[in-house]
């Protein structure tokens, strides 16, 4: 699990709770039926307008992909394709056939093959840009949901003061309405921005960070892929897939590596 998007949301909860009760002394004035419904379950209407039914059962999956522990380390790959390039130099491309059904990445593994079955390079590097592309329109796609709901959320909870409000104003000869009548006015507007702000919003903003961490290894492995069906010196490949990555994290690649 990633320990950032968990202390995140744990500690964000928490201190705008204590701050509440340090204000006030009392958290339960700021649990309201009423807004809930106004503002969680409005919200999630709009968003069922807006989205194919189909596509919400996405919602558990993004959930899950934001507490997905996905750091970008990818020495490993470039060993791995350094390797490659070394036995591609020694032996031909096609040595590498054997080797192609043990690689576990998926992208990899295609254009390996589409390397060793002889694709003319310009058709391999269309083919496996084209699946980068799929591949973050569909992580757009994703990450829109979230996007659209932290938009509605704020929106539902103004809607939700203005309820209060019209109810408040419509019995100023009650007073005992009153209260409850501007505390669904507030808190509809409360709701709306925690689930916007501290939820939504920044759950998306991980979504599309994982998106470029992914989008870059597979930047690396075309580089080197389409390096290995050339014939580039695996010396020159090391420097050019190394420069993928930051100053600070190269000397670590190398360390790990012996080299």
């Amino acid at each position: 699990m990633e320990k950032g998007t968990l202390i995140g949301v744990i500690a964000g909860t928490i201190l705008w709770m204590w701050g509440a009760w340090l204000n006030t002394g009392d958290l339960t004035i700021y649990f309201d039926l009423p807004s809930v419904f106004i503002t969680m379950g409005g919200s999630f209407s709009a968003l069922m307008i807006c989205i194919p039914f189909a596509r919400l059962k996405m919602l558990r999956t993004l959930f899950g992909l934001v507490f997905q522990n996905k750091t970008f380390d990818p020495s490993a790959t470039i060993e791995t394709l350094i390797t490659f390039a070394e036995k591609s130099r020694r032996e031909g491309v096609l040595s590498l056939e054997d080797d192609v059904a043990e690689v576990p990445d998926p992208f990899l593994k295609r254009a390996l093959q589409l390397v060793v079955d002889g694709t003319d390079p310009e058709v391999v590097k269309n083919i496996m840009f084209a699946e980068v592309d799929q591949m973050e329109a569909r992580h757009a796609q994703a990450k829109k949901i979230l996007d659209d709901w932290g938009y509605f959320a704020p929106t539902w909870g103004m809607i939700g003061t203005l309820i209060g409000l019209i109810g408040m104003l419509r019995n100023l000869t009650d007073v005992s309405s009153i209260g409850r009548n501007m505390a669904t006015a507030l808190i509809t507007t409360l709701y709306g921005a925690i689930m916007a702000n501290h939820f939504l919003l920044p759950m998306s903003a991980k979504l599309y960070l994982w998106n470029q961490y992914d989008v870059l290894m597979k930047e690396i492995i075309l580089e080197g892929v389409l390096s290995i069906q050339a014939g580039d010196n695996p010396t020159i490949l090391r420097e050019k897939l190394n420069s993928y990555m930051a100053p600070s994290a190269r000397p670590k690649a190398e360390e790990t590596t012996g080299r």
